[in-house]
């Protein structure tokens, strides 16, 4: 019943959070917010998930998942509620940080949860679930808030999106104090503690998961602007995206049976060199059919990537620290979004677009070697 609740808690605030991204930036841009006053939007919604993943992993090995993610579920909609009555860029900012402040609260939170709440031999398979959760509400939420603004208009579909979290909120109250993990206070010395980057095999775990992350963003980042530098129509390059997306929902779907046949470092060095291939073919090709036959192979290998270097680290972190390892992985993978377009925008405006391709292919092979080599040691070994 707890990891059911969990993921039920999972489709609603994910949906709620992305819905929420989707309707503040058009409902800005309906008011008249210059592209400017976007660029603020979305680096808010991000900002407190850079700087807060790591502590809030902390505190979710002291204190727990309920207050967290009550937190983060009244944030969320009190996030889409305020726009509803007040209607002023100002508002609009303080709303894209309390969805960014529930992010970050809720992300780290709901990875410890599913966890912590699993058995080792069930581990694969509840994390499996939890990435095709990811995926299906990252196209639910896009979906919920077209839909609820064509037809309700911009206001009404700010309070059709924070039912969501109001919904979650609602379900937190009445059933998370008896479901959700309790955390323990001994367990960690201090939010954040340095000790934690002492650990190679985390600091391995944290670059393969930055590689992963880097790779997966830069191949839908740089793909549509290939596409359109060789004349593809935005259909083709919306049909090219959709290949990547469908091959990693479909690979997810048998993670847990890979894990249990492969082993997990193994599977993580194929799914890079997958990934290098991928990259590598793109600059040779110009038909759409064989860039999105290259899109899904490449989604295919990098759509377990994610999902694998949660279960790994979850697996070889000390104990009493996994909240606060899993959250050190999402600060580190939302730096890499931050400065990875700069550096490879950097690239390509000197060198051209093969180049990004080809040095992306190489960092995913260099991923797969680092992957084939892990530190040895005993995981889920007792903090000192």
């Amino acid at each position: 019943m707890a990891i059911p609740f969990a993921l039920g808690l999972g489709f609603l605030l994910f949906t709620g959070l992305s819905a929420a991204r989707i309707v503040l930036t058009l409902y800005a841009l309906e008011l008249g917010a210059a592209p400017s006053v976007v660029g603020v939007l979305g680096f808010l919604f991000y900002l407190f998930a850079l700087l807060l993943s790591w502590p809030v992993g902390a505190l979710a090995d002291r204190a727990g998942a309920y207050r967290l993610m009550l937190f983060a579920a009244a944030c969320n909609t009190a996030a889409l509620i305020l726009p509803y009555f007040v209607r002023t860029i100002p508002a609009f900012y303080a709303a894209a940080a309390l969805s960014g402040l529930a992010l970050a609260f809720f992300h780290v939170t709901l990875q410890h949860t599913v966890g912590f709440l699993s058995t080792p031999e069930e581990r694969a398979r509840n994390f499996s679930n939890f990435s095709l959760i990811g995926a299906l509400t990252n196209f639910v939420g896009p979906l919920f808030a077209g839909f609820s603004i064509d037809h309700a208009g911009y206001a009404n579909a700010c309070l059709f999106g924070s039912s969501l979290s109001l919904a979650a909120l609602t379900l937190i109250m009445i059933w998370g104090r008896r479901l959700l993990p309790g955390g323990n206070p001994g367990a960690t010395h201090g939010i954040g503690s340095w000790n934690t980057l002492a650990d190679r095999e985390v600091l391995r775990m944290l670059f393969t998961s930055g590689l992963v992350q880097l790779g997966t963003d830069l191949f839908q980042f740089y793909l549509p602007i290939y596409g359109h530098a060789i004349g593809l129509s935005a259909s083709a390059i919306g049909a090219v995206l959709a290949a990547f997306a469908v091959a990693s929902f479909v690979v997810r779907l048998f993670l847990a049976r890979l894990v249990k046949t492969v082993a997990g470092e193994k599977l993580l060095a194929w799914s890079f060199y997958l990934g290098a291939v991928g990259f590598a073919l793109v600059p040779f090709c110009k038909d759409p059919f064989a860039l999105a036959s290259i899109s899904f192979f490449f989604g295919l290998g990098m759509g377990i990537g994610t999902p694998l270097t949660v279960i790994l680290m979850y697996e070889r972190t000390v104990e009493g620290r996994a909240g606060q390892t899993l959250g050190l992985r999402l600060t580190g993978n939302n730096l890499v979004r931050a400065i990875g377009p700069l550096i490879f925008g950097a690239v390509g405006s000197a060198f051209g677009l093969p180049p990004v391709f080809w040095i992306n292919g190489a960092m995913m092979m260099l991923g797969g070697l680092l992957s084939r080599t892990p530190v040895q040691r005993h995981p889920r070994q007792e903090a000192k």
